[in-house]
This record gives C-alpha cells, structure tokens and sequence, in this order.
C-alpha cells in the first residue's frame, strides 16, 4: 500500500491526476515552462497547484505571470507538494537531492527530466540519504512540450510501480504523446527526438534558405516550410507506413522529387542524421558517467 499523503496535501500522487495534486518542480528552464505548461493548458492541474523553484527571478517571471507560486528555496517546493520534477541541468542533480532529502517524505514522487541521469544514479543511497525507497520516475521530454505537441517517454525506478505510471502517464498526456518505454532507450529517446527537434529546425532552414535563393520571399517559404514538415510528420503518424515507403510514394519516374533525393544522397544526408542520432545518444550516456 501507498503511503496517504500528508494533512497539507489533499490528495496521494499514486492515484492519479486531481485537483489536489499538489505539483512542484526545482528548475525553470524551457523544459520546466514546456511539460508544466502542457499540465497547465490541458486543465491536468489547476495552476494554484503549482509551485516552482529556481535561484533568479529571471526564469521564474513567467511562471509567476500564470498563477504559479515560485520560491527561490527547494526546500519550500518539497514541502509544498507531492509530486516534485527535477528540471534542473543535469550536473546539480546530485546536490539538489542531498539538498531536498531531509524533506522527502513517503507521500512524494519524484520525476526527473535530467538528460544523461540514470535511475540507477538517481536512485544511490547517497543522493537522497534521508529517504530510502523513495519513489522515482526518470522522463524525457522535448520542447514542443510547449506547444502540446511533444513527444515524451519515462522509465520507473525500482520503487516507482503501476499506480505511479499512470499518473505520470496521465498528467504528460497533456504535453503530447507520453509513451512508458525501457530505460534504456531514453537516451536514444534524446538523441532521436530531445536533440531530433534541432536537427529539424536545421532541415526547415535549409528549405526556407532553398526556395530564398529560387526567387521566393522568406516569409512565405517559412510558412511553407513549416506546413510540409507538419503535413509529412502527421502523414507518418496517421498511415502508420514506414518514411521509406511515404517518401517512395513521393518519387515520380525522371521527376523532380528523384533528381532532389539524389543531391541529397549525394550530400550524405542519412549518414549524417544517423551520425547524429548516435552522437546524441552516446552524449547523453556520458552524461552519467560524469
């Protein structure tokens, strides 16, 4: 059985989203403002639920403009809530759980969206000294969390069971696609979609750039641009067909499509996005070890 949250918190974080949900999070960069304001715009959680921590007030403006309660203490955010995400850069990990140990108590559940931190780092004796078997997710999310259009995957620690999945599940429904995978493809997970967005937006600037130099004004290929990337994205998601098949589709026998696809062969361009998947991944594997 789950620990009955604390008289200040209303509500267990292992029964799902309500509006008791008392939600924190230590950080407030744009992965902070993209998965809470996916809870925030989906009504998962009302915003006066919501407290986040951060050492300026620069990051914490906009959270503050929303309803949000802010703090500069960690401490006050453990306390606060039940549900706490760790949005901090992934090399303050480790002294903000020894900082926030003492306060951890059995009614919380910690998810953190750390790049490169293991659950098996996040989970070592001496990062939360004052809380064993505490209960913790690790997730990955991207930045169109923003915009409710991310794709976000988590794994569970070993404390962390079916009741804590699909809150997380549940709640991250409101960024985008929220999909439980094994751990280790996470950091896959981050070099095909955490790191993937850029090497989109590099593609989408190289169209733009492209019909630029063919005589079309900037405004409007970024406007066309941006259709094509969404129309081909929702295609591969709506058909279920592998790219291969939807970009086969596209190629006409002496056409333009084959002429194009051939300068881009020519270019390495699948070489270089796989090289680039891999780098990622490998990156943020070595992330932990560090």
């Amino acid at each position: 059985m789950m620990a009955a949250a604390g008289s200040g918190s209303g509500s267990d974080p292992g029964t799902g989203a309500s509006s008791d949900l008392r939600v924190g999070c230590i950080g407030a960069g744009k992965m902070a403002r993209g998965v809470l304001g996916g809870l925030i715009i989906s009504g998962k959680v009302p915003v006066q639920n919501i407290t986040v921590s951060a050492p300026s007030d620069s990051n914490l403006q906009q959270f503050r403009a929303q309803g949000c309660s802010t703090t500069h203490s960690n401490i006050s955010v453990v306390q606060q809530c039940d549900l706490l995400f760790l949005a901090t850069k992934p090399p303050l990990i480790p002294q903000v759980l020894v900082e926030i140990s003492s306060a951890i108590t059995a009614r919380h559940v910690i998810v953190s969206m750390a790049a490169g931190v293991s659950l098996r780092t996040l989970e070592k004796v001496e990062m939360l000294p004052g809380a064993p078997g505490v209960r913790i997710l690790r997730m990955a999310p991207n930045l169109p969390c923003v915009v409710q259009a991310g794709a976000v995957v988590f794994s569970r620690g070993s404390c962390a069971g079916q009741e804590e999945a699909e809150m997380l599940q549940d709640l991250l429904s409101g960024c985008g696609t929220c999909e439980e995978m094994p751990e280790a493809f996470i950091d896959v997970h981050t070099g095909l979609s955490g790191s993937g967005v850029a090497y989109v937006y590099l593609f989408a600037e190289a169209l733009v750039d492209g019909a630029v130099k063919m005589g079309m004004p900037s405004a409007v290929s970024s406007r066309i641009a941006a259709q094509t990337l969404l129309g081909a994205a929702k295609m591969m998601l709506e058909t279920g067909e592998h790219p291969a098949k939807l970009r086969s589709d596209v190629c006409t026998p002496g056409g333009t499509t084959i002429h194009a696809l051939h300068e881009l062969e020519k270019g390495g361009l699948r070489a270089a996005v796989m090289n680039a998947v891999e780098a990622a991944t490998k990156r943020a594997r070595e992330m932990d070890k560090s």
